[in-house]
């Protein structure tokens, strides 16, 4: 059997050294790592599958549950389109 993901609406946000720590606030907690300096800026976000890392650039997505997950910018324009 083959399945198509069902359509849903997300929240996500580019990381910048500009915005680091806003995420820092917008992820509750679930984000680590915000204090170092920005050229070595790999943040640590808690995840359902356990610790992932984003990079400047990275997008940081929320969950339809209330999670919170990093993905690269190549796979974000792949598989999500702005919505009004």
């Amino acid at each position: 059997m083959k399945y198509r993901k069902k359509p849903v609406v997300i929240e996500a946000h580019q990381l910048t050294p500009n915005n680091i720590h806003w995420i820092e606030l917008w992820c509750k907690g679930s984000i680590r790592g915000t204090r170092l300096p920005v050229e070595e800026q790999v943040v640590a976000i808690h995840t359902l599958e356990g610790e992932m890392h984003a990079e400047m650039g990275d997008y940081v997505i929320k969950g339809i549950k209330g999670e919170f997950y990093p993905c690269k910018p190549d796979i974000f324009r792949e598989c999500y389109e702005p919505v009004e």
